[in-house]
């Protein structure tokens, strides 16, 4: 996937600026798909001139207009292309584990501390992903008492999406918990 493919969608789903766009890719987008600001400034601008998205002002009181971004028809052509080809599934590189293994030529009880802290991450996205989903789609101000609406595809393949998130964070977790119990076994200097 190209930087573009990820704008696009977030675009879609909601136009804004440039602050707004990159601020979405910190909090949701993001865990899925990185991109420093600047990453996005330059690619906002490369796509504007190759017409896959339209820029217009908005004046802002006390503070420099503002550029909010919308996809354009090419963009949503390129998207809907891109959709329909076909992709590899992805290869795992996953530095920790090859540390791991290496372990095994050094002191393995060592590596505790890194995987710990590994682990302390993977637990802190669950309960950011967790949150989000309590707030977006499961708690009760998500889920207002109105008849059943018909199916929102938008909403449901964003919430599919974080469900995966969820799983890969608890499978993580549970992988880094035996990797712990393993080391334990090894003393230092092992």
């Amino acid at each position: 996937m190209a930087i573009e493919h990820a704008i696009l969608v977030s675009l879609l789903e909601k136009p804004g600026s440039g602050y707004e766009l990159a601020r979405r890719f910190e909090r949701s987008i993001g865990y899925f798909w990185t991109a420093t600001h600047q990453q996005i400034y330059r690619v906002l601008k490369r796509m504007e001139n190759d017409g896959w998205v339209e820029a217009r002002d908005i004046p802002q009181q006390g503070r420099p207009d503002k550029k909010e971004y919308s996809v354009a028809d090419l963009g949503r052509a390129a998207l809907s292309s891109w959709l329909h080809d076909p992709i590899e599934p992805e290869s795992v590189r996953h530095d920790l584990a090859v540390k791991i293994r290496g372990a095994a030529f050094d002191d393995p009880a060592a590596l505790i501390r890194e995987v710990e802290r590994h682990r302390q991450a993977h637990r802190d996205r669950l309960a950011h992903y967790l949150a989000g989903e309590e707030r977006d789609f499961t708690g009760p101000e998500a889920s207002p008492a109105v008849p059943p609406a018909p199916p929102d595809a938008e909403r449901e393949l964003q919430h599919v999406v974080l469900r995966g998130g969820i799983a890969y964070e608890r499978m993580m977790i549970g992988w880094l918990d035996d990797v712990l119990a393993t080391l334990a076994r090894f003393g230092p200097g092992h």
